[in-house]
């Protein structure tokens, strides 16, 4: 059943090619009703507009609190045309039926995302009208079309152009669709404002307890589309869950081709890495993990350490850096293949010579990185980790932040030197961002050798070593997870390894501590395991 649109109350917020899609319903016989500023806006436009009072019969009131809420607004839009008693009613009453709203709601979201915005502000910002007028009229989605999608005002009219002006059945539900799922993400919007308020913090997932709810609601945006997925058969888009200024969706790309599926994987790996050192620091990242890391006095001898760590494996790779990218780091870049840059700024100089990779994504984030550790070390980053499964999701605490030294234990004879502990806290902080099991080398600043995602760890170890390239020596050995076994110790020694970090836990501890002691390495007990699936 399609349907002929006689009359039409128009009502936005968002006023974006509303005065054409007026011209366009009126130059197809349809009345045009609105209110308050749209009606201003399209009377302008040269529009044949009546003001929507002419409907009620009552002015609008309470400074615009009330002005759709009234019977012969929702009885206009809720009769049911296939009703006789519906119509018969409809008619006693004077309701002139109304055959399209067209309603984008007050911009509540928008409000509280300015600075110091008061609560009496954002109140003001609450529609009431709007989504009442878009629930009836999706209700009686067979009778009225609702519009709530600037967007959708185009394809509309062509339609009923094309169709002897009328609107067909699929198109009537699918516009239902959308204007529930417009009412649904406004009250989530105003749900989760006041939620914060009230919990004095934003929690989308968790309550005030700590605990997760038991209910979550995702609310996601689309970024874009993306030309495919993990590979070319798969489709794949790209969506914003959360707004805030530091995180990669908002990212400002500033050159190269658009960012793939893997892209992304690979720049969110690689910024969370560098993001939680308070040294300058550098990742590569193939494949989400690290093929190096170091920090350094400077942007490129901590890309260049880096780099080194396994250069035949950083071709084609991610490279994300927590300070401003310098020229001298872009020189060394220059002649290298790398996808994506990522930093929260770059030096004029540098942009220049990076503009002559046409290829290469260069991605600016709204990242300070001093207020960002301010906000680590009291415990202010608390992210949630989100994993589809078949049939749903998981959700963890992200694992954020620096572990403390003080936490940690010698538990064997020798004591690590300072130059060690340096060696060990940073590779520490390298192997939680690497695939389980994992395995990183680490000396003078920088990774040495990675051994990454083996379902055994002596296998792990034994790749790393071999990544090293003969640099194992003299490096410290940071494993994820505990040594089930001493052969990890006796392989590690035997290539010169000279101190071990783990989170122990065995209950063949004492055999592995024993290891260590008779080969005179110092090991270290975190207490705290970094697996990462």
């Amino acid at each position: 059943m399609a349907i002929t649109v006689k009359r039409a109350l128009i009502s936005v917020s968002d006023k974006q090619g509303v005065a054409d899609f007026a011209k366009g319903l009126q130059d197809m016989g349809a009345e045009i009703y609105s209110t308050g500023g749209t009606y201003k806006k399209l009377a302008q436009e040269g529009i044949d507009v009546k003001k929507v009072e002419m409907l009620t019969g009552f002015r609008e009131m309470l400074d615009g609190r009330v002005k759709t809420l009234h019977p012969k607004i929702h009885g206009a839009l809720l009769a049911d045309r296939s009703n006789p008693q519906h119509m018969q009613q409809a008619d006693q009453a004077g309701i002139k039926l109304i055959d399209l709203v067209a309603v984008n709601l007050y911009p509540f979201k928008e409000t509280i995302s300015r600075p110091n915005v008061s609560l009496s502000e954002a109140v003001e910002n609450i529609d009431i009208g709007g989504p009442t007028m878009i629930r009836s009229a999706a209700k009686n989605y067979k009778s009225v079309a609702v519009v709530v999608n600037p967007a959708d005002y185009g394809p509309i009219l062509d339609k009923m152009q094309a169709n002897e002006g009328r609107i067909d059945e699929n198109t009537l539900f699918e516009l239902c669709i959308k204007a529930f799922g417009h009412t649904n993400q406004y009250d989530r919007v105003i749900f989760d404002y006041f939620s914060q308020l009230h919990y004095k913090k934003r929690e989308r997932f968790k309550d005030s307890q700590g605990n997760f709810q038991n209910t979550v609601h995702l609310d996601l945006e689309k970024i874009q589309d993306l030309r495919y997925g993990e590979n070319p058969h798969q489709h794949a888009a790209y969506y914003r869950l959360d707004s805030r200024p530091e995180s990669l969706t908002e990212a400002e790309q500033l050159q190269g081709k658009a960012l793939s599926y893997n892209n992304i994987l690979d720049g969110n790996a690689a910024f969370h890495i560098v993001k939680e050192f308070p040294q300058i620091c550098v990742s590569v990242i193939k494949h989400n993990n690290p093929c190096g890391a170091a920090i350094g006095e400077t942007v490129k001898d901590a890309y260049q350490k880096a780099y080194e760590t396994d250069p035949v494996s950083a071709f084609g790779s991610v490279v994300a850096c927590n300070v401003a990218w310098t020229a001298e780091a872009a020189q060394f870049l220059s002649d290298k293949y790398v996808e994506v840059l990522i930093a929260p700024s770059f030096e004029p100089e540098a942009l220049e010579i990076l503009g002559k990779k046409e290829n290469l994504r260069v991605l600016k984030i709204n990242f300070d990185l001093q207020k960002h550790m301010d906000r680590l070390m009291a415990g202010r980053v608390n992210q949630v980790d989100i994993k589809s499964v078949d049939g749903g999701i998981l959700l963890q605490d992200l694992d954020t932040g620096i572990d403390n030294r003080q936490d940690m234990k010698i538990v064997t004879e020798t004591e690590p030197t300072d130059s060690q502990w340096v060696d060990l806290l940073f590779g520490w902080q390298i192997a939680k961002n690497v695939k389980s099991n994992t395995i990183v080398l680490a000396r003078g600043g920088k990774t040495v050798g990675i051994g990454a995602g083996q379902m055994s760890r002596i296998d792990s170890v034994r790749i790393s070593i071999d990544k090293s390239e003969g640099k194992a020596k003299g490096a410290c050995l940071c494993s994820d997870a505990f040594f089930p076994f001493e052969d990890a110790v006796q392989v590690a020694t035997e290539n010169g390894i000279s101190a071990i970090i783990q989170p122990g836990g065995s209950v063949q501890d004492a055999s592995v501590i024993a290891a260590c002691n008779r080969f005179k390495i110092p090991m270290v007990f975190t207490g705290r395991r970094h697996f990462k699936h």
